[in-house]
């Protein structure tokens, strides 16, 4: 029996749609990240992209476990001198509250050329509201 190594024109694309609204934001990024990579598909190949279009609404509203929401950082830097900035999620959620779930799918993706496009096929809105609906996105629960 020979392996079979997928084609990236023979890949067929779902739609998912995954509401955010108090889950934890480790376990909404785990099933969205999942699904971008397409892991749970029987043609999965490490090197073509086989996942499908995740659509995230209610990001705002995803909350952290603990005290993470107070105590976590996400750190910028500028370049310069003393442009290193700390910001608590807290924070984060007033300025861009789709950062954190963004961030958290980023880094649960492969850091390459491979990882940047998939990347792109993610969706974070911060509301309810989102421009997909006549993809039919398939509706998912995180447990």
């Amino acid at each position: 029996m020979k392996t079979y190594f997928q084609k990236p024109t023979e890949v067929s694309r779902n739609w998912y749609l995954i509401d955010a609204k108090d889950q934890i934001v480790g376990k909404v990024a785990l099933k969205a990240a999942t699904l971008l990579r397409g892991k749970g598909k029987v043609i999965f190949t490490p090197n073509v992209d086989t996942g499908d279009n995740v659509i995230i609404v209610n990001a705002s509203k995803a909350i952290f476990s603990g005290k993470k929401e107070f105590q976590k950082r996400y750190s910028t830097y500028s370049g310069y001198i003393g442009g290193q900035k700390n910001y608590t999620p807290q924070k984060i959620r007033l300025k861009r509250p789709t950062f954190i779930i963004e961030h958290a799918v980023r880094g649960m993706i492969p850091h390459n050329r491979l990882g940047r496009k998939i990347y792109t096929k993610l969706h974070v809105y911060e509301g309810a509201e989102h421009p997909h609906t006549a993809q039919k996105p398939i509706p998912i629960s995180i447990d």
